[in-house]
């Protein structure tokens, strides 16, 4: 009867361990993998910004489509400044001054071989810029651009490009965990439930809500 009732409370025990290593376990891990993917999502929404960025700087605007975007990046070209000759070295620009010429020169280069430096990214990489990760190459990043009209009724290019948290967070395993995630950034803090650079409200200079 006493090792009946020992043998019980022996598995209690060992229940009561799994259960408060669990709700230890759950929280820290879900706070693992969602570093780790906003990590991968962030990398992915500055590439984008990089190539909407250089994108503008030709056509004055932004582009809300990710075939254009990958078009631009893999086949046009950037017109870029260099200086001729250092500014510090009087005789050579006495000699440009003499020849009535300004110390610059316009040269092209290839957007691919500019825009994302000193990183390196492989075609496949650059056609695979559109897709969230973790997504298994399936979703897309939400993209959106357009104007808006400022002072002077001035036209302004402005974009938008989100990941929301339920598209690339695990929401089989750590689901109640994304929900109360959403739901926090929702709610409490009035924010949006992901990752994102720009707005379709206003410009803002593409920042990103990643707290750069």
């Amino acid at each position: 009867m006493k090792k009946g009732i020992q043998f019980i409370l022996g598995l209690a025990i060992i229940g009561l361990v799994y259960v408060v290593a669990n709700l230890i376990y759950t929280p820290l891990s879900f706070e693992q993998q969602l570093e780790e993917r906003n990590a991968e999502v962030i990398v992915k929404l500055k590439d984008i910004r990089a190539a909407q960025r250089a994108y503008k700087s030709k056509y004055q605007q932004f582009t809300g489509d990710f075939d254009s975007l990958i078009n631009f990046i893999l086949n046009d070209s950037l017109t870029m400044e260099r200086k001729l000759v250092d500014e510090d070295d009087s005789v050579a620009m006495a000699q440009l001054k003499k020849q009535g010429k300004k110390n610059v020169e316009t040269y092209s280069i290839a957007v691919v071989d500019t825009i994302f430096n000193p990183r390196k990214l492989s075609k496949q990489e650059i056609q695979e810029l559109r897709y969230i990760p973790f997504t298994d190459n399936k979703v897309e990043f939400i993209l959106e651009a357009g104007h808006v009209t400022a002072g002077g009724n001035v036209k302004v290019p402005i974009i938008e490009c989100r990941a929301p948290y339920k598209l690339y967070l695990d929401t089989i395993e750590y689901r109640q965990n994304v929900i109360n995630l959403i739901d926090d950034r929702e709610n409490n803090f009035n924010e949006y439930a992901g990752l994102k650079f720009g707005s379709m409200e206003g410009a803002n200079n593409e920042a990103g809500n990643w707290g750069e």
